[in-house]
């Protein structure tokens, strides 16, 4: 039987994640994935695909990915690069799309956002200029554009937003956008569109719009609180001006100011669909209607199934962890050990890879939320983001203001600090013997980064000896 040899970027985020997997179960279909960071791909995936390292900047790497594809899937954007992500953006996809005519790519397939340019938010306008450049050569590689309004599924961050505001605020005081219409659709209808794009036969470029039904976000508001048992009011107060927007979503959500600032410019404009492409040309598809979408979201997290969450991306500071699992230029340490003589080495790093989410950081719980609230006010992650499922921890993935670095099971599990600070700091934990040996590295920015270790160091001496005896404890009451 032959096979369609396929290329999925951006494999180990939100949708890539979700994508690589529905491939992976297709006999007809062999799948190569292509990741700036190695590590994050889980042996499991290695396994069964192959990968390439590299990124659509490096020529020789994003040759060597696209040699010998069929089809090539483009799920890459800039959104938390630190430079101009126009710029970036519009580089990556000429490079990606000149690399798939020079290895004899037969069709790109493309994941962008509902919208139109007269009104687009500086972000959206990016995606749309993205699709265009994609699209610059029919003659020589079809492309199809599938446009997506809100994404709703676990851990997206559409999802994440509706759900900590419901949850959190009985009667919710709102900008004016919350009356700007889209068109919310589930996750998996955006991977049945994406998967199905592999072998619809066209010779030309298609835009496809999908979506489910149309919507105001005041309305999805209360929809998703009707899902959820929850009474609601939504009261639209058109005096709150972008910025305060912005506050108002990073002090109950997950999403640290910067993100927020771009959800909030583009939720000002209408992502509705422009044209019945979805309907002419995939009419097996029908999309979930939102309240369905909620509910299967729901469902994923309380089933603890969360196969990838928003903040899995690797753009720029948002997530990335390449070259961050060597905590070496640390100048100044916090060292704990703690021995175990009755409890197994694998059930002490069991009992490590639980910690945060919504058990908590132990009897001081309290000073890590008051931490956390703390990166809240000046734009950071805080403890909002908690972990996709409770036991188990991946590389990449994000632990309240921590992201994942490194993890060699049963010996390592290092914590790369994102939460706002003048330096650097990672947490670490490892097994030496009947030892857990626990290690907050610290390297700090100037003056004022050695003066902020030294007066959290009254605290550090209570939460980190803490965290470090507890976790032991938790594991000898696991055996």
């Amino acid at each position: 039987m032959n096979q369609t040899r396929v290329l999925v970027t951006g494999a180990t985020g939100y949708i890539g994640r979700r994508l690589k997997q529905k491939l992976l179960d297709y006999h007809d279909v062999q799948v190569r994935i292509f990741v700036r960071n190695a590590l994050k791909v889980q042996e499991k995936t290695r396994q069964q695909a192959e990968v390439v390292e590299g990124d659509t900047f490096n020529q020789e790497k994003l040759g060597l990915a696209l040699k010998d594809i069929d089809v090539a899937f483009y799920l890459i954007h800039s959104m938390g690069a630190d430079r101009d992500f126009s710029d970036l953006d519009r580089k990556s996809a000429e490079n990606f799309r000149e690399s798939c005519i020079a290895a004899g790519v037969k069709k790109i397939v493309y994941l962008g956002g509902l919208g139109v340019k007269d009104t687009a938010s500086k972000h959206l306008l990016s995606r749309i200029e993205t699709g265009e450049i994609l699209s610059a050569r029919p003659e020589k590689l079809v492309t199809i554009w599938i446009r997506a309004g809100v994404i709703i599924g676990a851990g997206s961050k559409s999802f994440e937003i509706l759900r900590n505001l419901v949850q959190k605020l009985p009667v919710m005081v709102t900008p004016k956008w919350v009356t700007t219409r889209t068109q919310p659709i589930a996750v998996e209808d955006v991977l049945s569109y994406l998967t199905a794009s592999i072998w619809l036969e066209t010779r030309q470029n298609l835009i496809v719009d999908i979506g489910s039904e149309n919507m105001s976000f005041k309305e999805m508001m209360l929809a998703a609180a009707r899902v959820m048992g929850l009474r609601r009011f939504v009261l639209p107060l058109p005096v709150l001006t972008p910025k305060l927007s912005s506050y108002w979503l990073i002090l109950f959500t997950p999403v640290p100011y910067k993100i927020a600032a771009a959800l909030v410019e583009g939720l000002k404009s209408e992502t509705i669909q422009q044209n019945d492409n979805a309907e002419r040309y995939f009419p097996g598809i029908k999309p979930l209607s939102f309240e369905d979408s909620i509910r299967r979201a729901i469902k994923e997290i309380e089933d603890e199934e969360v196969v990838s969450r928003w903040c899995d991306s690797s753009a720029g500071e948002v997530c990335d962890i390449i070259f961050q699992d060597d905590p070496s230029s640390a100048i100044i340490r916090d060292r704990r050990v703690i021995e175990f003589n009755d409890v197994s080495p694998v059930q002490v790093f069991q009992s490590t890879l639980a910690i945060g989410g919504t058990r908590g950081w132990y009897k001081y719980n309290i000073l890590w939320r008051l931490r956390g609230a703390m990166d809240k006010m000046v734009g950071g992650y805080g403890l909002n983001r908690g972990r996709r499922v409770s036991s188990e921890l991946r590389i990449g993935d994000a632990l309240d203001f921590w992201k994942v670095a490194d993890i060699q099971s049963n010996k390592r599990l290092l914590l790369l600090a994102q939460m706002k600070l003048p330096g650097k700091a990672w947490l670490e934990f490892v097994i030496e013997n009947n030892m857990l040996v626990q290690t907050a590295h610290y390297y700090p920015r100037g003056v004022l980064g050695r003066l902020y270790w030294y007066i959290t160091l009254p605290f550090h001496n209570l939460v980190f000896q803490d965290l470090a005896e507890k976790i032991v404890k938790q594991a000898a009451k696991n055996r």
